[in-house]
């Protein structure tokens, strides 16, 4: 097995990679910025590097940087965690020139689906629905003569984008030409390519994804489904599996579609396949796959009963899944929640100290964070400050060890979104499981 792995990221998924490996007896050498010098990450790993300034340019996607830390340390294999390096094939390149292993695709698979009108088209060649769309636009008189054959509303999205970023909801002709400037410009900013197309809007849809992982021999598995349908400016706030909306019928169609175009790019290690679904019809669309492991995937474990780092870590050094698809059973329910640091009505980021902290796991509560008490919360990066995941028989248990344990959580010193979550599942809406991508609005 590896001997020492460098995690390539921060935060709670860093936290959370660090602990697996421990489990494995792997030693970690994790990295910060001059803004994490106290994060709980390099706290924990065995060995921890500086690798720059606070902005992720100077940090965190310090390629030449990471990759010197990396040789002089003599690591085996790297983790990207998600967001960050995880989907840029340029790294998994670069390690593959060194002798590192990237713990995750191939870069063929993965630049196969990191453009999303690419991921279209394959998934059209082998037969998956997908929502009315188009190729790459390049003019505004293109964009009007495109959304007038497919009818508003409809959606602007940039081809190399992902997490909701660079997406423009259109509903009429008169906002086609600034959502085009605009959705343009943000996808160059944050993906370095400007490409972007169009798709039809799915009015009052749900968001499912299901979680798949293949090896080297060849084996490919799901493990189940995600509903990730409660969202804010397209970003997903709550989580849970099993889907309550989904019939066994819709679920087999659903994850045999994610088998297929898994094995259609010879993908290799983890993945989610993610779905838009007509909520009045059941009809479901292929969306797009993100080749990494993702933010919700503690729900999946719960409902599993396996380590999906741990999947991984094996499959990058060569052993197969750790069960067949008929080894794999769901049980029970589970419930996630993203805590930030956040204003709970306007989404602004709320930096600052935490001067009070009680947040505590049982065991059907499971809590993924990288903060403590006194701990600063920077405005640098991403405002996640946990995820707290509810286990239960049922979802009504989930919904309730949920709740019981939001209220038994403090954060103080910086705002958060807990009374939002705490609206969220008590409100009949979630009961009932009318979770739509616009749940928010109607809260």
């Amino acid at each position: 097995m590896f001997k020492k792995i460098l995690i390539a990221n921060r935060g709670e998924i860093a936290v959370r990679i660090i602990k697996t490996c421990k489990e494995m007896n792997i030693s970690t050498l994790a990295i910060y910025s001059e803004a994490d010098k106290d994060a709980l990450h390099v706290k924990v790993a065995d060995e921890a590097f500086l690798v720059g300034e606070a902005p992720v340019m100077k940090s965190y996607l310090n390629m030449d940087k990471i990759f010197e830390v990396a040789k002089a340390n003599n690591v085996d294999a790297i983790h990207p965690g998600y967001g960050l390096l995880s989907e840029n094939a340029l790294f998994a390149d670069k390690c593959q020139e060194l002798g590192i292993i990237f713990i995750g695709p191939s870069t063929q698979s993965m630049k196969k689906m990191s453009l999303k009108v690419e991921s279209r088209q394959l998934a059209k060649q082998i037969g998956l629905p997908l929502v009315p769309g188009t190729e790459i636009i390049n003019s505004v008189d293109e964009l009007r003569a495109e959304a007038a054959k497919i009818g508003f509303p409809i959606m602007i999205k940039a081809s190399a984008g992902g997490g909701g970023i660079g997406m423009e909801l259109i509903h009429n002709p008169e906002s086609l030409e600034k959502a085009f400037k605009l959705a343009q410009s943000r996808a160059k900013a944050y993906f370095g390519n400007p490409a972007i197309y169009l798709e039809k809007f799915v009015e009052e849809p749900r968001h499912i994804e299901v979680q798949i992982f293949a090896d080297k021999q060849n084996n490919f598995v799901h493990l189940g489904e995600r509903e990730c349908s409660i969202q804010r400016r397209h970003q997903k706030v709550v989580e849970e599996s099993p889907s309550v909306f989904l019939n066994n019928e819709t679920r087999k169609q659903m994850t045999d579609a994610a088998i297929k175009i898994a094995k259609a790019v010879n993908y290799e290690n983890a993945g989610t396949v993610e779905f838009i679904v007509n909520s009045k019809t059941g009809d479901f669309y292929f969306l797009e796959m993100n080749t990494r492991l993702q933010v919700e995937h503690p729900i999946t474990e719960k409902v599993t009963g396996l380590d999906l780092v741990k999947e991984q870590i094996n499959i990058a050094y060569g052993l197969p899944f750790s069960l067949s698809q008929e080894q794999i059973t769901f049980n029970g329910h589970a419930i996630e929640c993203r805590i930030y640091a956040e204003d709970p009505v306007t989404f602004m980021p709320s930096p600052g100290k935490i001067t009070h902290l009680e947040m505590s796991e049982t065991e059907n509560f499971r809590v993924d964070t990288a903060i403590y008490q006194d701990y600063t919360v920077t405005p640098f990066y991403d405002p996640l400050l946990a995820k707290v995941i509810s286990y239960g028989d049922t979802r009504e248990e989930a919904i309730k060890i949920m709740l019981d344990s939001l209220n038994k959580t403090k954060i103080e010193g910086i705002k958060s979104n807990i009374e939002l979550h705490k609206k969220i599942l008590a409100s009949s809406l979630f009961h009932d499981g009318n979770t739509t991508t616009d749940f928010l609005s109607k809260l």
